[in-house]
């Protein structure tokens, strides 16, 4: 059974009367809310009277069946037990796939089986050992929290700590502050309100204690700046773009991220123009997610020349970076890349 993330509380309230699942698989990126979710269920195993814990780590050289061994054993004490079985790479291989099989197909009464496992691709989602532990148990799909969502998310997390924001524009903008400062780092947003809470007592917080609290520990992911340049939201994208060149990423992963998203809209661009539906469009160029409302809504307010201008700036751009000459381009590439993203913003 697959199972949202906000609604695994729904699914516990549910299992104090008919008992837990045998298996729980945790899937996701987000460490965070991976972590909570793992824990969450670890106590409700305890509240249902499995108290014994034994934890296993596939690395390398890994013997799978301590898997089998540890869910069929019995404790030395008689207890019920949880064990945890955490899968870093999310690939297990042969081996680990076929015991994992075995897990599924023999769950005991005595034992939750609880698996982590990183955020699945297609391929693994389709496997036969991740399909079989889907069967038997209750998956769980942590999603990352989405920019536009990210003030709100923040703004519950003050609740539950008894702690809110000013009504109106002051407490939006304190959102958006704190959104700005973590963004894609949700472990040091989840740290950065807890230090609001030891902070400040319970009750409202202004922007200026929010302002002086809070620390700028965003981390910049060089993919979601195309996110920033299709949205045409100028100031993240200036922000992002800032922080990758302060964090020292790569110029040349930069310019690829961002070229590669200027030729799916060249793409999507050309085919509009020849009458073909944006769904299809989407499909054919592997355009999920975010981007698939992004994509057409950047291609339609951009026309094929002005498209194919910012190819020619990147591929200046290209040349720049790999230390030949570039002319009618800033003399540094940084300034480039911005000039280059800016295109499509605006």
């Amino acid at each position: 059974m697959q199972l949202k993330l906000d609604g695994l509380e729904a699914h516990l309230r549910t299992a104090k009367g008919r008992g837990l699942a045998p298996l729980y698989v945790v899937h996701g990126d987000e460490h965070l809310l991976v972590l909570e979710a793992v824990d969450r269920l670890r106590q409700a195993a305890r509240e249902s009277g499995f108290t014994e814990r034994e934890v296993l780590s596939s690395e390398r050289g890994f013997n799978w069946g301590q898997v089998v061994q540890a869910q069929q054993s019995m404790s030395l004490f008689g207890d019920r037990k949880i064990v945890e079985l955490r899968i870093p790479s999310g690939k297990p291989g042969k081996d680990g796939g076929e015991a994992l099989r075995a897990v599924a197909a023999h769950p005991s009464p005595d034992v939750v089986m609880l698996i982590t496992l990183p955020r699945l691709d297609f391929a693994t989602a389709k496997s036969a050992w991740f399909q079989a532990l889907d069967a038997a148990g209750v998956s769980i799909k942590v999603d990352s929290i989405d920019r536009s969502r990210l003030p709100a998310w923040v703004g519950e997390r003050l609740a539950l700590q008894q702690q809110r924001v000013e009504p109106g524009e002051p407490g939006r903008r304190a959102l958006q502050f704190i959104a700005d400062k973590v963004e894609g780092n949700l472990l040091a947003a989840h740290q950065e309100i807890q230090k609001l809470g030891l902070l400040y007592p319970p009750g409202l917080l202004t922007f200026e204690q929010v302002h002086d609290a809070v620390l700028n520990v965003a981390r910049y992911d060089v993919f979601k700046l195309s996110e920033a340049m299709l949205g045409g939201d100028v100031p993240r994208l200036v922000r992002m773009l800032e922080g990758l060149r302060g964090e020292g990423e790569a110029t040349v992963l930069v310019l690829w991220a961002l070229t590669e998203e200027i030729r799916v809209l060249s793409k999507v661009r050309q085919g509009l123009a020849a009458g073909k539906p944006s769904a299809v469009l989407m499909r054919e160029l592997r355009v999920w997610g975010v981007r698939e409302k992004l994509v057409p809504q950047a291609a339609q307010r951009l026309s094929l020349a002005q498209l194919e201008s910012a190819l020619g700036m990147a591929a200046k751009l290209d040349r720049q970076v790999k230390g030949l000459r570039a002319e009618g381009m800033p003399a540094e590439p940084w300034d480039g890349l911005l000039q280059l993203a800016l295109t499509i913003a605006r």
